[in-house]
């Protein structure tokens, strides 16, 4: 039993479980929006079991399948597989576990919902296999955070309304951005390795400016979102505080010094999630 709790613990050290706040307010966004307001507490309760399950389910899965890889990562090579702290057997295990759960937790929503499971899980599995395949696979990790909104309105309503797709696209640029500027680390590692990004595609320097080209999208579509809803005051500022951050994020980090870069992916996306969903929720509420 000790060496479970043990394992269960290095695991979720592992696939950074406190991370799921990235994507988890733009899921409760797009909850909010669904029901014009605070959905049925049942319902929210099992948003988050998806969510959280959901995105457990694909990081072990990222760990499981990039082993080997991360090994040969200085920057990696400590993590819990490759040390041999943690089982690849143990690992498969927590990926089954939580994709049940995800699988369960859907089913207790709507129909629908149950029956996008499993090709949604599809997709978050299918992105750890996208860095052998092609240099947007930035835009893959994007895509499987950005079908947050989208599911949890469809939670909420049962179908799927046009405008919440505006919201997921802008969350598969935010996530792709950031990702690309994260990837810089690994450059030398993924050419040698002979794996695809767009940092290794283009060199650094072209990959920053296409990070800040997939930001200033973001924006943009979260200003066509406030549109779509008639959000008010709330939710615009809401958005300038967000592109506030994304600049101070872009200031902080260049080609020549990505010793920040933790500061600027960890701590300045989660607040930047946070923030947009306080805002964008208020003004929803506030209009009911």
């Amino acid at each position: 039993m000790g060496n479970a709790w043990t394992s269960t613990r290095l695991t979720l050290e592992m696939i950074k479980w406190e991370h799921s706040i990235f994507a988890l307010p733009f899921a409760l966004t797009g909850a909010v929006l669904a029901a014009g307001g605070w959905p049925r507490l049942p319902v929210l309760g099992w948003i988050v079991v998806c969510m959280v399950s959901a995105r457990s389910a694909a990081m072990a899965f990222n760990r499981l399948v990039d082993a080997r890889l991360d090994a040969a990562n200085p920057r990696t090579k400590m993590r819990a597989l490759p040390a041999g702290k943690l089982s690849a057997g143990f690992v498969a295990g927590f990926v089954a576990v939580c994709a049940g759960v995800f699988l369960l937790a859907a089913a207790k929503l709507n129909r629908l919902t149950l029956e996008l499971a499993a090709p949604t899980l599809a997709v978050l599995l299918a992105y750890s296999y996208m860095k052998r395949v092609t240099r947007w696979s930035h835009l893959v990790l994007g895509l499987a955070l950005g079908i947050a909104p989208s599911a949890a309105w469809i939670a909420v309503r049962g179908s799927l309304d046009p405008r919440i797709a505006v919201l997921s696209a802008a969350v598969i640029l935010w996530v792709g951005g950031f990702d690309v500027l994260y990837a810089c680390q690994d450059y030398e590692h993924d050419r040698a390795a002979g794996l695809n990004s767009v940092p290794q595609a283009f060199g650094l320097k072209a990959a920053f400016w296409i990070a800040r080209a997939m930001h200033a999208g973001m924006i943009g579509l979260l200003l066509w979102l406030v549109r779509l809803f008639g959000l008010g005051p709330l939710a615009t500022t809401g958005m300038g505080a967000v592109a506030a951050l994304l600049l101070y994020e872009h200031s902080i980090v260049s080609p020549g010094n990505l010793r920040r870069m933790n500061a600027a992916f960890f701590t300045l996306n989660g607040v930047i999630s946070v923030l947009f969903f306080a805002f964008f929720a208020a003004d929803v509420l506030l209009h009911k």
